[in-house]
């Protein structure tokens, strides 16, 4: 139950992390759409899919 307690915490940590670089790198490149601000946190969350699916995934 932990575990995912942890990978809750690790998720929100992520997007928001990711959020701020999103909107930092649109800043920094002047993109007249928020590009990065979508593309970063949706490849945050993939990844955590795919990490929850192996962790979760019976191990033979």
């Amino acid at each position: 139950m932990l575990s995912y307690a942890g990978l809750a915490f690790q998720l929100l940590a992520g997007i928001g992390l990711a959020t701020y670089a999103g909107s930092w790198v649109d800043k920094w490149i002047k993109t007249g759409f928020p590009l990065f601000i979508w593309l970063l946190p949706l490849i945050v969350i993939i990844g955590m899919i795919i990490k929850a699916v192996k962790d979760t995934s019976n191990k033979q």
